[in-house]
């Protein structure tokens, strides 16, 4: 299974604003769900229209997972920008997971904060 959300037509410089995350999940699963489920709703209310989402299941998708260093089921991993990172779970924590990305509370959503 692959869906996103890509943004729209963007130019280089909206490019560089522009956040990629693959969720590696493991089909059927309820905690995978939830996480599908809470990663929609946090890029939404943070990065609506600056984002893409790939949901990809582990079991079909094993040498991408591999590549990704994915070691549990729900993983989260922020391709871009850089620092690649990976959170683990399903997500639920949103608050902590939005600050632990660069989230305020400022229009903006993620990364908003830095200079």
């Amino acid at each position: 299974m692959k869906s996103g959300h890509a943004a729209h037509n963007t130019t280089p410089a909206e490019a560089a604003d522009e956040f990629t995350f693959r969720l590696y999940v493991t089909m059927g699963t309820p905690s995978s769900s939830r996480a599908i489920a809470n990663t929609r709703r946090l890029c939404e209310e943070h990065l609506s229209g600056r984002y893409r989402l790939d949901v990809y299941n582990i079991a079909d998708h094993i040498e991408r997972a591999t590549a990704d260093e994915v070691i549990a089921s729900p993983t989260l991993v922020r391709a871009t920008p850089l620092p690649k990172r990976r959170f683990i779970g399903d997500l639920s924590n949103s608050p902590g997971i939005a600050s632990a990305l660069g989230a305020s509370a400022a229009p903006g959503g993620l990364g908003a904060e830095k200079a």
